[in-house]
């Protein structure tokens, strides 16, 4: 079973990620295969000026040797190189320890809700970790899956379709080196000039932008996930990853909104058998999946990002120390996080995905990996 965890506060000294379950013998080198998505997560026009502090590098100190995996689990850090502005509020021992309490909460932000839960009086115990921050220690976990899965065939992928008001239609296929050539990661040249005018004209007014991106993984082989079980579906395991980072309020699976509008008859994919391919789908609007299960075709959802909720301009609020109406605490932040966010999105689904395939193929090394997967590909397209 593959799993991982993160620990590490937004102003902490470093993120620390622990990954367990990979097999013996993945190839795997932080500059190559981590910090790439690093750096994608930090670009995206709209950041904020901590991303002109952090450069973002992974460094791998265990469950590797020779550029290999052992078997055991692999542990990341990532250094935090704000920690240095942060070192009185953010110690960590308790000798001299000072704080400076946050009580004017922000509305959309975990503050409130979190210090009503621990019964808290400063919402900084509450934010350092609820930040957007610890998405750094994810997309090092999903590059780690990515570097599996791709050794097994998949590819990963994500792109924007929406800033604000500005949006585009869904397209089957993109190219990604227009996404990545784009400020705001959409394939549409024209469209992502207009994003950015959106984006600065919310800077001007002091506000945020929330929007849309749509992640995909392509190379999928049918049989992963189960309908056997609701916990077990592979659907509701990607809605939750994803709906797990910060800001995501919404995951479409396929095309389910245009379902939610339309007839049986205009949205189902009829499936198709072709000698020597096997079988496949004359459209993929059920984003590759049917009862919880792939069926073989890309797997690809639309992901809704809520705008942020640190404004330049700060909304109404309450001092939770007083009850007094307030304006809400302003921490440096972003104006838009929908294009970084996209590659968060790419990363756990690259996760849950890798996930299945373990779960699939079995295996304790890749090479063992790679052949149960296929021995299980030439099982396909052949009933009992």
């Amino acid at each position: 079973m593959l799993r991982f965890l993160t620990a590490g506060e937004s102003h902490g000294p470093q993120l620390t990620v622990i990954v367990e379950g990979l097999p013996a013998g993945l190839p795997l080198d932080a500059r190559r295969d981590v910090d790439p998505h690093l750096r994608r997560r930090q670009g995206g026009y709209g950041r904020g000026r901590r991303q002109q502090i952090e450069h973002d590098r992974a460094e791998i100190v265990g469950g590797v040797r020779g550029g290999r995996t052992l078997g055991s689990p692999v542990a990341l850090v990532i250094e935090n190189r704000d920690w240095d502005n942060w070192k009185g509020p953010m110690q960590i021992t308790a000798r001299g320890f000072r704080r400076k309490l946050v009580t004017r909460v922000r509305p959309g932000h975990a503050d409130l809700a979190g210090m009503l839960k621990y019964g808290l009086d400063d919402a900084r115990d509450v934010l350092e970790r609820a930040s957007a921050r610890e998405t750094a220690a994810r997309v090092a976990a999903g590059a780690v899956a990515m570097a599996l899965v791709r050794r097994l065939g998949v590819s990963v992928s994500s792109w924007v379709q929406r800033i604000g008001d500005v949006a585009i239609e869904h397209r089957d296929a993109v190219d990604p080196a227009s996404v990545e050539a784009s400020p705001v990661r959409c394939p549409d040249p024209e469209a992502s000039a207009r994003m950015v005018a959106a984006i600065d004209a919310a800077r001007e007014r002091g506000d945020t932008l929330g929007g849309s991106a749509v992640v995909v993984a392509s190379g999928v082989v049918a049989g992963l996930g189960s309908h056997v079980q609701w916990d077990r579906k592979l659907d509701g395991l990607i809605a939750q990853a994803i709906c797990s980072i910060p800001s995501v309020k919404g995951v479409e699976i396929g095309a389910a909104l245009l379902g939610a509008r339309s007839p049986g008859s205009e949205v189902h994919d009829s499936p198709v058998y072709t000698p020597g391919a096997g079988f496949h789908h004359r459209t993929n609007r059920q984003g590759g999946l049917t009862g919880g299960v792939t069926d073989g075709e890309p797997v690809w959802a639309a992901v809704h990002f809520k705008p942020i909720s640190t404004l330049l301009s700060p909304l109404r609020s309450v001092d939770v120390r007083s009850g007094e109406e307030v304006n809400a605490h302003y921490e440096r932040s972003d104006i838009c996080v929908v294009p970084a966010g996209a590659v968060v999105a790419e990363a756990m689904l690259a996760w849950v995905i890798a996930c299945a395939m373990a779960e699939k193929l079995g295996g304790d090394s890749l090479p063992e990996m790679r052949r149960n997967l296929a021995a299980y590909r030439r099982t396909l397209g052949r009933l009992r």
